[in-house]
């Protein structure tokens, strides 16, 4: 397919509780690299409720264009009313790149939407490049607990569907002297399958991708007890608890909690404190992007102690509860 026929980069922003989330602005600055290469736009969609002003930090992150769909059915994500809106604009449209967050919604939303566009999709990239001489995305995505890192593209299907990861890219800083325009979109009116009755007082959480401080914990915190002095240290720093492959796997902590390559969140603190955390090369993944790094294990050869600023050879069932203590002292 010539650009002629397809143009332009697009990006799929994500708005929680009436704001951006951090991997909408990592996505326009994606789409904004991309189609500079290119030559082309770069062009972002949004849906929403009471969201116009998010429209207008879209274009001062890099956004040459934002379709806006603001409705009050918007307000709470549903896949079939997303679905139906995004399937219309793009067949509309029709844009050559199309990137979406490697999120729980993006991992809802982007196969189907593939599926009825009949196109492919490439998830889970760290990185994404064009090949300019046949206009092809190459996304690169991990695998194999990344021992192995794949590139992949989509020679047939248009537009060309990509994920990508949450940290896999730095945002542009806003600014204020740029211009863009906000097209308003209508609805493609759908009856959701499932409807939202009722809404429970969520409590809120750091988010691990924009948490400051993360004090992390693996299998040497010998259960889920464990977790809890990580929450308290966590709670003391301003921070937010992560954890390693094994622990999840272990059941002593959600899969939300944790950090590391395949399949894992990517965390980029000032500070990153690895407890009884081995080190593999799947978890250094996730936290190499990290200001600083503590490491206390038992176990002063353990991969980790490398990787680390600084290294704290004791148990994590001593060593913690002073640094809480201290902490507590001095507060």
């Amino acid at each position: 397919m010539s650009s002629q026929e397809y143009m332009n980069v697009w990006a799929i922003a994500e708005v929680e509780q009436g704001r951006l989330s951090p991997v909408s602005l990592e996505l326009v600055a994606a789409a904004r690299e991309l189609a500079d290469r290119m030559g082309e736009r770069a062009e972002v969609v949004l849906l929403g409720h009471q969201v116009e002003d998010q429209a207008q930090e879209l274009i001062r992150r890099g956004a040459d264009l934002v379709y806006l769909a603001d409705d009050p059915t918007l307000a709470n994500y549903s896949t079939e009313g997303y679905l139906a809106t995004l399937t219309a604009l793009v067949e509309a449209h029709r844009p050559l790149v199309l990137l979406l967050g490697d999120t729980e919604r993006g991992q809802d939303l982007a196969p189907r939407l593939a599926q009825r566009l009949g196109t492919g999709l490439i998830p889970g990239c760290t990185r994404l490049e064009m090949d300019l001489t046949e206009w092809l995305l190459l996304g690169t995505s991990p695998a194999y607990d990344d021992r192995l890192m794949i590139t992949s593209s989509i020679p047939r299907g248009r537009p060309q569907m990509a994920t990508l990861r949450p940290g896999a890219v730095e945002p542009f800083p806003p600014d204020d002297w740029r211009t863009g325009s906000v097209e308003k979109v209508s609805l493609e009116k759908v009856e959701p399958v499932a409807k939202i009755v009722k809404r429970g007082l969520e409590v809120p959480r750091q988010r691990l991708e924009e948490a400051r401080v993360v004090v992390a914990g693996g299998r040497g915190m010998g259960g889920p007890g464990g977790f809890e002095m990580l929450r308290e240290l966590a709670e003391l720093l301003g921070g937010a608890v992560g954890a390693s492959r094994g622990a999840v796997d272990e059941g002593w902590i959600g899969e939300e909690h944790w950090v590391g390559g395949a399949g894992g969140k990517a965390v980029k603190p000032d500070l990153y404190i690895a407890c009884g955390i081995s080190g593999a090369i799947q978890h250094y993944l996730g936290i190499k992007d990290s200001k600083y790094i503590v490491a206390i294990n038992t176990d002063e050869r353990a991969p980790i102690m490398d990787l680390g600023d600084v290294g704290i050879v004791g148990n994590v069932h001593e060593v913690v509860p002073a640094l809480i203590e201290e902490l507590k002292d001095r507060a």
